[in-house]
Parts: C-alpha cells; sequence; structure tokens
C-alpha cells in the first residue's frame, strides 16, 4: 500500500480542544476524514476522501489529493492557516 506522501504537510485543529494535528500523507488524511470530521457528508468532504483513497492505490498523485484534503479542511473551518 502506497502512503501518498504530501509535498508539504497540512496543518488541522482536531478535536473539542483544537490540538493541532500535522498531516503528511493521503492515508494520514483518509483517517482523519473518516474519524469525526465536522462537516462529514458534504460534497467536499467525499472528494476529499475519494481523493486520499486512490492517492493510497496509487491512482492519483499525493498532491491532488493534498489539495482536495485543504478545501475539505477549509469548508470545515479546521484548517490551520
Amino acid at each position: 500500500m502506497i502512503q501518498g506522501w504530501f509535498s508539504r504537510p497540512v496543518e488541522v485543529a482536531v478535536g473539542l480542544s483544537g490540538s493541532i494535528r500535522h498531516i503528511s500523507n493521503a492515508e494520514q488524511a483518509a483517517e482523519l476524514l473518516t474519524g469525526q470530521w465536522r462537516d462529514a457528508g458534504s460534497a467536499l468532504h467525499g472528494e476529499a476522501l475519494r481523493a486520499c483513497r486512490r492517492a493510497i492505490r496509487g491512482d492519483v498523485s499525493a498532491d491532488a489529493a493534498r489539495e482536495a484534503f485543504i478545501v475539505a479542511a477549509r469548508e470545515a473551518h479546521v484548517l490551520v492557516e
């Protein structure tokens, strides 16, 4: 299995305390998206999850998944910019 390493980590605030996590690859992003994601079920959430899973399989670039993850994180107001 390919983890789909991102060119740069994506920082997101998670949990009630807003702990900062550095997401470095598509596998970590998919794990977070399938856990307690604030906007789970939105179209952007679904697109990001599909992109991450495809990057893990090697069907798309890791940075395509990274961009989709960033868009979903921004929508969920968890992206640290």
